[in-house]
């Protein structure tokens, strides 16, 4: 009896599917694209094809709708997808979640076609920029933690404006992750409440190494966020779809330091202006009420009243005196806190702490200040800033110090 195992073809090809769909892992497959077909359903149907083979492809409406720029026939591209099997007709084909465009050409069309997308919508429009605070004391920084970005942005806002503290919530800058790492991270610092103002960038390098920063996700995490954002990537000559959202493009994450901030001295020049505009306004005051009882005295019903005038000039005199002695006192008050806050603000400087001997020791793997010998561990690298000039170095060995002793603040950025 032939006991030999017949397979219907659909019993064949759903083994087929089993095998092919449990053993690929998910694949990165570049090709050109040819016979594209945009369903009104949505999905993209097409094949991508080498000089030697091709293979059916397929992208659902809920992944294609995120591209950032529109596939065309011809186009070389790199996809991220899954071997599937559709057994009605009996084909495998890379049903794909990621699709980028190869080559600088593809990329500037990418970069074309999303920034007319979000022009349309408005999300460029120069009346919906948000203004920054005038003087922050928390700013959220969105970048490598390890790059040279965020180095530069610490020290150009620890000098100028000490009082301010940084809120680092990293994320990488660069690969097929940073896109989304970057929205979250400006959402996290949104829902954190913290921070002021937002500074979002990185270094310089190549189109492809900035791509993140023209993705449609991080376009839309900085338009929605409820805090002002500025976008600080690569250098001056760089542009990117972010620095057109962002309510502020800085041209290098040095320069979104100086903005972000004001200088000291603009701060204490700032009080010597107000100081100046209030005494000129009790001036100006005082004058125009003595002009008036001048003009009173001068009347014709005041003649008639002589005595009356003497006394009521003579209560004027007095009066002026006293509100002399008191503004001269006032003004002596706001002196004193004025050279207070001077003295405060001097002191705050870390140049003057420097130059009395001492050092600023931070650990280089997240640029913290180092206040407590046991937050380092051996190996750690360190750098140590003096008055001038500064080293780097790693750690041989940790000594912990008398327990007794209370460690100073360690913050956290």
């Amino acid at each position: 009896m032939d006991e030999r195992h017949v397979f219907s073809v659909a019993e064949l090809t759903a083994q087929i599917k089993h095998i092919l769909e449990a053993n690929l892992p998910d694949l990165w497959v570049e090709g050109e694209i040819s016979d594209f077909t945009w369903h009104p359903s949505g999905h993209m149907y097409f094949s991508l094809k080498d000089p030697h083979a091709q293979l059916r492809c397929v992208m659902w409406k809920s992944y294609n709708q995120h591209l950032f720029f529109t596939p065309r026939e011809g186009m070389e591209v790199q996809t991220l997808g899954k071997i599937s099997v559709y057994e009605k007709g009996g084909q495998y084909q890379l049903t794909i979640s990621q699709m980028h465009p190869v080559g600088s050409g593809d990329l500037r069309m990418a970069f074309e076609n999303l920034a007319n997308k979000l022009r349309a919508e408005g999300l460029f429009r120069q009346e919906l920029k948000k203004p920054l605070p005038s003087f922050p004391t928390c700013i959220g920084v969105v970048t490598s933690p390890v790059g040279a970005a965020l180095r530069d942005i610490a020290e150009v806002i620890s000098r100028r404006f000490p009082p301010a503290r940084i809120l680092l919530r990293p994320a990488l800058v660069q690969g097929a992750e940073a896109a989304e790492q970057i929205a979250t991270a400006i959402e996290e610092l949104n829902c954190d409440g913290r921070a002021e103002v937002i500074i979002v960038g990185r270094g310089g390098g190549s189109p492809e190494d900035l791509w993140a920063f023209n993705e449609e996700r991080v376009a839309r995490a900085i338009f929605a966020s409820r805090v002002p954002v500025i976008s600080a990537v690569g250098h001056e000559i760089d542009m990117t779809i972010s620095d057109l959202v962002a309510d502020l493009r800085a041209p290098t994450p040095s320069v979104a330091g100086e903005l972000v901030v004001p200088h000291k001295r603009e701060v204490l020049g700032l009080f010597n202006v107000f100081h100046a505009r209030m005494a000129k306004a009790m001036k100006a005051g005082i004058a125009a009420r003595r002009h008036r009882l001048d003009g009173l005295r001068r009347s014709h019903g005041m003649r008639r009243c002589g005595d009356l005038i003497v006394q009521l000039k003579q209560r004027t005199d007095q009066m002026g005196e006293r509100l002399v002695k008191g503004w001269q006192s006032l003004v002596g008050r706001w002196e004193a806190a004025l050279k207070v806050r001077a003295q405060q603000l001097i002191a705050l400087d870390p140049q003057a702490v420097l130059r009395r001997g001492y050092s600023v020791c931070r650990r280089l793997s997240d640029m913290r200040v180092v206040s407590d010998a046991s937050f380092l561990r051996t190996a750690d690298a360190i750098d140590v800033t003096f008055a001038r000039g500064k080293i780097e170095g790693s750690v041989r060995k940790v000594l912990p110090g008398d327990p007794r002793d209370k460690a100073g603040e360690y913050k956290d950025g």
